[in-house]
């Protein structure tokens, strides 16, 4: 049986500009520091994802102070990470191959946004055949203008992709079921 890793998706500074909308969610990061300290507590793999976008006008772009890490999910040395310019974590980074030498086979996902590179990265690890458990209270997401020109809230956006990944894709899991499994 392989070992469980951490996987920590896109907690970026540039993701707490206004630009951005209404997030839900205000206790992710702070639930991401707990699930890191627990993480290297007990000596388990830590994964890092950041995201490197190639849009001219994202926040999140290289050379941008938005690219930073939020100082509370900011790599330790010796914890892996990945860049990428996709939302998935999976495409063009090596991680794959990489949790495979390190024999993990099962992943603890937190990180932002929920909608985007946390869902695809969810929907890919569990395709590879990985064992996922996707942190509820540590992942967010922001309100979003549809194509049909309504205004749907973080709350939904967030609870409907939760919804749509248990069961298929993952197990849906909050930091305290998390942790308790840790001890």
């Amino acid at each position: 049986m392989g070992k469980t890793a951490l996987l920590v998706i896109d907690v970026q500074k540039g993701l707490d500009e206004p630009s951005w909308g209404k997030r839900n969610n205000p206790q992710a990061e702070s639930n991401i520091a707990l699930l890191l300290s627990q993480w290297r507590k007990h000596g388990l793999p830590i994964v890092h994802i950041r995201h490197c976008s190639v849009m001219p006008n994202s926040p999140l772009r290289l050379e941008l102070p938005g690219n930073a890490f939020k100082d509370e999910a900011r790599p330790l040395a010796g914890e892996k990470l990945f860049s990428k310019s996709v939302n998935s974590a999976f495409i063009g980074t090596g991680l794959e191959q990489y949790l495979r030498e390190q024999d993990i086979s099962s992943l603890v996902i937190v990180g932002l946004t929920t909608d985007h590179c946390v869902s695809t990265s969810v929907r890919m690890a569990g395709n590879l055949g990985f064992d996922v458990t996707l942190v509820s209270d540590a992942t967010a997401t922001f309100d979003r203008q549809g194509y049909d020109g309504v205004r749907y809230s973080a709350d939904d956006i967030h609870k409907i992709n939760l919804v749509s990944l248990d069961g298929e894709f993952c197990a849906v899991r909050s930091t305290e079921e998390v942790l308790k499994q840790l001890t």
